[in-house]
């Protein structure tokens, strides 16, 4: 079996070449991503599927583009753009499917238009740091990372960091938060995270895929806040959890709800799944920041999201793929970070599934 480093790096280079397929295509994908393919007017079927959005998503996805073109004859083009360029690009349907690890909010449903949220994967954004001569898995809490990138915490060796991290040479390195600057889902799950456990970041940012960070350094994607981190010493960010051994990034322990420090494993993801209260009215299914009593849960897990319009011209190949991303597709999970769904919300998505027609 192949380590999560090396599965991780083949998926991310996969995803690379992806985006760069649907980029490089852009313009033909806008006008015929909902035609072309189509095995007979009516049918519902479709020998290709475009979709964009989630960079969270993209090292599952670079998996189940190859196996599924090889088990069922149909290609799945995937860029990863970012969870808010998903929903812009699901909402004026010049893909086939979205993803977004952010649930669409009322004005993104209205405009979506009939779109269906399916949670087909668990992950979990972490924070990443580089400080040179600090180890790895320093602990923080949500207090200490708000007061970081709000400004108000600015060197490594702060009273508030040393205090959480007894024994540990912290260096008065200053602090250079690095956010990202496209729509993000990451953001979203981060500043949710912070919006639950700190008032003062609730009212001056709260929770958004777009937030105004009010200090810091700004760059795109997964892939950028990791290269801006590694590249820059006193950086402190925040990743899907996939890029950690992707990149070999040092990330920090965050305590939770039951003040403590869980790995963002397989364990403390499906943990804060169990958690949770379930899918809610308007489709979302929120597991950041469980309650105390869940005291092995990681507090920064999530449900990633396929946006994908209750009507469709390629519905049966649509709902097919969808179905194998949440069934037999859950097997490259775990290696990558994600563990497989819990069955209760694979039965739930196959409801929704159901749903889509042409």
């Amino acid at each position: 079996m192949h380590s999560v480093k090396r599965l991780a790096a083949i998926s991310l280079a996969v995803g690379v070449v992806a985006l760069a397929a649907a980029c490089g295509s852009s313009s033909s994908n806008n006008s015929t991503s909902t035609n072309t393919g189509s095995t007979g007017a009516g049918s519902g079927t479709s020998t290709a599927l475009n979709g964009a959005g989630s960079t969270l998503v993209a090292p599952l996805m670079s998996q189940w583009q190859p196996d599924y073109a090889t088990n069922d004859s149909v290609t799945v083009t995937y860029g990863a753009i970012g969870s808010g360029g998903g929903i812009d690009a699901i909402t004026s349907r010049s893909v086939d499917f979205g993803a977004s690890d952010a649930p669409l909010t009322a004005d993104q449903a209205t405009a979506c238009k009939q779109c269906l949220q399916v949670p087909w994967a668990l992950g979990a954004t972490v924070v990443t740091y580089h400080v040179s001569g600090v180890p790895d898995k320093l602990h923080l809490t949500g207090d200490v990372v708000a007061k970081i990138f709000l400004g108000q915490i600015t060197t490594w060796n702060d009273a508030a960091i040393k205090q959480l991290n007894p024994g540990v040479n912290l260096p008065g390195t200053h602090i250079t938060p690095v956010y990202r600057t496209d729509g993000s889902g990451d953001s979203y799950v981060f500043t949710s995270y912070l919006s639950a456990v700190s008032p003062d970041w609730k009212s001056k940012v709260g929770a958004s895929t777009a937030p105004a960070f009010p200090t810091g350094t700004g760059t795109e994607k997964n892939s950028g806040v990791a290269a801006a981190v590694q590249s820059t010493d006193g950086s402190i960010g925040y990743v899907a959890v996939s890029y950690i051994a992707a990149d070999s990034l040092d990330h920090a322990l965050v305590a939770n709800a039951a003040g403590k420090y869980v790995e963002p494993d397989l364990k403390g993801i499906l943990a804060a799944a169990s958690a949770g209260a379930g899918p809610q009215p308007d489709g979302s299914v929120p597991i950041v920041n469980p309650p105390a009593s869940a005291a092995t849960a990681y507090p920064l897990s999530t449900y990633t999201y396929a946006i994908v319009p209750t009507v469709s011209p390629k519905a049966k190949t649509l709902a097919a793929f969808l179905t194998y991303a949440i069934t037999d597709g859950q097997a490259f999970g775990p290696d990558l970070g994600f563990p497989k769904l819990p069955a209760s919300i694979v039965t739930y998505d196959k409801g929704l599934i159901a749903k889509i027609h042409t």
